[in-house]
């Protein structure tokens, strides 16, 4: 067969049943074996939305996504969809055509050192020069995707080898080259030693991060936590590894975190980390962060061990195996005090929104309370919306709220929720974005269209860019460079474009009329939610700054 049609075999044997792309000269050979076979392709607007579609798909279905693109500007439209995955640690696989072998390295038309631009975002690339080595390699970037910390893996391909005829004996061969999950040498000593710890701790608090659930590992979080007493908050990624109802859970924690839950790590004398990087919207001032305290780092990857902050006891390994020995170590202490803190804490800082005016987080609990416990799925965009999402939506499952954490990249919202709800058909997607974010890609609305995806879009439309506009009214002298859009955009109209019915909404009666319309619709819809341009997101930590340390928001 062809190295193109043995690619279509190695996809189809790898479980993959979607792909995303948009098709060019070098990859020609790959879209005609697609054609016919059982791997459905999803034709994006842009190879940007392909990747970030690959992702969502990713994300929401722990499976590996997969896109397809061109090479030269096809390849390069990619690079920033992997980098959003690889810093969010999302199994991908990028499949892209490059220039035939006897090309290569001479400039031809849209020749591009993709595996090289793509070497410091992506998990591993491979270039294929050789036929034989194809299926082989192609199985080998799905393992590397998925196994150990998971991550984007890109494949190039010549144009030339997809074309070409080979005896391909292997198709059916068992996925070579497991990567194996290195744990500490001494994990069962160290498990011991962090069970003592937490065992006499006064005030043991539990950060669930984005490793938590890329583990699966939810499940055993909510058991360790309920039967050793311990409270729970989580980083923007963590959020939906534990119920957003459960009363363990003190929500978010971080630069933007709720004030209960960073009171909570300030004054905590033991942190359990699950799978966190300690990054520096989680941290702010490192120092002061880890300042008498004994940090417990459970992790899958022995790199993010020690690298920004240091831990007392690390504990490299599966995460699941690890807290279920964790939880059987543990003899629960006398915890009542630090729970009537907490509780006072929560007391004094939960907000309740009447609704007299429409705002975003008053739209975030009206989506709390029509969709209550309703199966879905919330993906966002980057921004103030984003925050307010994370700040106030009850997100009641694991891969329940898809985000861009550690790129922070702007246009991933919409595409990231066209292969959510492609990889999970049972669920429905909320995708929530804020004005300037649907600007970036808001053509993947003809996709969705074209799909007859259910995906429900809410713009916060505050007519700037948001969280940019925030920075410089706090830290700039509300010199707002280029921040305020010079002209509203009729999102609604865009929508109709598209054939999606549409409605602008100006107030919390006519947002919960129209969300209450768009929930019965059987295709996509959108809602323009108009919030006042100087809304700002409260609590703020100043960049750096210690865990208690909040800027005067006005």
């Amino acid at each position: 067969m062809t190295g193109a049609q043995a690619i279509v075999a190695c996809l189809v044997k790898q479980g993959v049943d979607t792909v995303f792309g948009y098709p060019g000269g070098t990859i020609l050979p790959l879209y005609d074996a697609l054609y016919g076979s059982p791997v459905r392709h999803v034709l994006t607007v842009h190879e940007q939305g392909a990747a970030h579609a690959a992702d969502g798909y990713a994300r929401a279905s722990g499976r590996v996504g997969v896109c397809i693109a061109t090479s030269g500007p096809g390849a390069t439209n990619l690079v920033t969809g992997l980098a959003a995955a690889f810093m969010d640690s999302v199994p991908v696989v990028a499949i892209t055509g490059q220039v035939q072998t006897n090309l290569i390295g001479r400039d031809a038309f849209q020749e591009i050192d993709i595996t090289g631009i793509t070497m410091p975002i992506t998990k591993h690339n491979f270039l294929v020069k050789d036929i034989s080595k194809l299926t082989d390699t192609l199985r080998r970037a799905f393992a590397i995707a998925k196994s150990g910390r998971p991550g984007p893996v890109l494949v190039d391909i010549p144009r030339d080898l997809q074309m070409n005829k080979h005896d391909f004996t292997d198709i059916d061969a068992e996925v070579p080259h497991q990567m194996l999950v290195r744990q500490s040498p001494n994990l069962p000593s160290l498990i011991t030693k962090a069970a003592a710890a937490i065992s006499a701790a006064k005030s043991p608090l539990i950060i669930a991060g984005g490793g938590c659930i890329n583990a699966n590992a939810g499940p055993a979080l909510i058991k360790f936590s309920e039967q050793c007493g311990l409270p729970v908050v989580t980083t923007l990624m963590g959020i939906g590894a534990i119920a957003g109802n459960h009363p363990n859970l003190l929500g978010m924690t971080g630069l933007h975190g709720l004030k209960q839950a960073n009171h909570a790590v300030y004054a905590a004398d033991v942190l359990i980390v699950t799978g966190s990087r300690f990054n520096d919207r989680v941290t702010g001032d490192r120092a002061r962060y880890a300042d008498g305290k004994t940090i417990i780092h459970i992790d899958i990857d022995p790199a993010e061990v020690h690298k920004n902050v240091d831990a007392a006891v690390p504990l490299v390994g599966e995460m699941n195996s690890i807290l279920a020995e964790l939880t059987q170590a543990v003899k629960p202490g006398e915890l009542s005090g630090w729970w009537k803190t907490i509780r006072d804490w929560q007391a004094e800082y939960d907000e309740v929104f009447a609704g007299n005016e429409l705002s975003a987080p008053w739209v975030m609990t009206e989506l709390n309370r029509q969709v209550a416990e309703q199966e879905v799925i919330y993906v966002t965009d980057v921004g103030q919306h984003q925050m307010w999402a994370a700040q106030y939506l009850s997100v009641m499952s694991p891969r329940g709220f898809l985000t861009s954490g550690g790129l922070g990249a702007m246009g991933f919202g919409l595409p990231a929720a066209l292969g959510a709800q492609l990889s999970r058909p049972d669920k429905r997607v909320i995708h929530i974005v804020g004005d300037a974010g649907l600007r970036m890609t808001g053509c993947e609305l003809y996709t969705i269209a074209a799909e007859q995806l259910p995906i429900l879009s809410i713009v916060i439309n505050n007519n700037s860019l948001g969280m940019v506009r925030q920075l410089q009214h706090c830290f700039f002298n509300q010199r707002y460079s280029a921040s305020l859009l010079p002209m509203p955009m009729d999102f609604a109209a865009f929508a109709k474009a598209f054939s999606i019915p549409a409605a602008i909404t100006n107030s919390p009666d006519e947002f919960s009329q129209a969300f209450a319309e768009a929930w019965q619709q059987q295709g996509p819809s959108l809602i323009v939610a108009n919030i006042a341009t100087a809304d700002l997101v409260t609590p703020m930590i100043a960049p750096g700054g210690a865990m208690d340390a909040y800027v005067d928001v006005k």
